[in-house]
């Protein structure tokens, strides 16, 4: 009989948790991980010169792509998102358009090919070398395909009039669409938006080997929320104050269940 108990018990436990885990996954800015997922690739977007493209056929390309949400007239962390995107370029001893391709897409449905070439010159004025015109795609597209591939990649953004709600992250993809890593960049209010060299070439070679790469984003997820108008994360109390409630009920009721008798009456 108090086996049967104990599992009941057990049962309801890890039905809040899970309740409490799927109620947490419903993001409505922000990044929910999809490793080992795919991408949907038969959209279609246009490249920075007008022309429709394929995301299949960009994807297959080369063995790993950085994938990247972004909306080319943002006031707010995209350019320097990839204004360091650029530097971790340059000092990077992999190669652009032969190593790897960057893919970026405006999360924008509004945005024009004209807008995507000026934001293609900035920022390819901003390597050190030249590389492949293709190699750095900036893509726009109708708000469906942009919705597609960018709930595929767990990527949830948010209108709020002209501007965006969204976070910033570098997707890594291997050439069957397959994501492998996410790669945040560090941020400080000294130096801006940072991404380690080195974290970003494992990033590439486990990505080109089709290896996937966990991340803490998940843990950090659950006890963080977060802040697009503060651009960071901040400590979400009463999600990890619940968790602990049920932790500690669960704990109380396996102790009753499983007290002797004698020890329970003497107690009272």
């Amino acid at each position: 009989m108090k086996h049967r108990i104990f599992q009941i018990v057990i049962s309801f436990i890890l039905l809040l948790f899970v309740s409490s885990a799927a109620a947490g996954d419903r993001i409505e800015v922000g990044i929910d991980e999809q490793l080992g997922s795919y991408i949907p690739l038969d959209v279609h977007f246009k490249d920075a010169q007008g022309n429709k493209v394929n995301l299949r056929e960009l994807i297959s390309k080369s063995d790993a792509t950085v994938l990247a949400f972004v909306y080319y007239q943002c006031p707010g962390i995209c350019s320097p998102l990839l204004f360091e995107l650029s530097d971790v370029i340059n000092k990077s001893d992999l190669e652009l358009g032969y190593d790897y391709n960057i893919v970026t897409i405006s999360m924008d449905e509004y945005e024009t090919p004209e807008i995507a070439a000026d934001k293609k010159r900035m920022f390819f004025s901003a390597l050190d070398t030249n590389v492949p015109a293709d190699s750095w795609k900036f893509l726009t597209g109708d708000s469906i395909d942009i919705r597609t591939v960018s709930d595929g990649a767990g990527f949830y953004f948010k209108r709020d009039g002209e501007k965006f709600r969204h976070s910033g992250a570098f997707i890594f993809i291997d050439n069957e669409g397959k994501i492998c890593r996410y790669l945040f960049p560090g941020y400080s209010d000294r130096g801006g938006f940072s991404i380690l060299p080195f974290d970003f070439k494992m990033a590439l070679l486990e990505t080109d080997r089709g290896k996937v790469s966990p991340t803490i984003a998940r843990v950090l997820r659950f006890c963080f929320s977060y802040d697009p108008e503060g651009k960071g994360y901040v400590l979400n109390v009463t999600r990890i104050f619940g968790a602990g409630i049920l932790l500690l009920a669960a704990l109380f009721l396996i102790f009753i269940i499983f007290k002797p008798k004698k020890e329970f009456i003497k107690a009272r």
